[in-house]
């Protein structure tokens, strides 16, 4: 399996979950685990997905899915689960 972490946040609108969602199905990406959170008018989620049967590859998607995010005016960023656990182990 091939796991990424897809983190998304910004002002809270309508439609952002949507928006990623729909994106990732169209693409063969599967949702593993899905976390959101609203803190005032801000909107945070994190999203551990499976690329394994990816329609692109991990550069494409993390761009394609980057212009989403300025589309919708949240900033959207992928990383690949080992560097994610890199970047954070204590």
């Amino acid at each position: 399996m091939n796991k990424t972490i897809i983190t998304v946040v910004g002002k809270d609108t309508v439609g952002i979950i949507a928006k990623v969602c729909t994106y990732l199905a169209e693409n063969g990406i599967n949702i593993l685990d899905i976390s959101q959170t609203i803190v005032q008018d801000y909107f945070n989620m994190m999203m551990i997905v499976d690329t394994n049967k990816a329609a692109k590859s991990f550069g494409d998607m993390a761009d394609d899915l980057e212009k989403i995010g300025k589309g919708i005016g949240v900033v959207i960023k992928c990383q690949k689960e080992e560097i994610f656990d890199m970047m954070h182990r204590i």
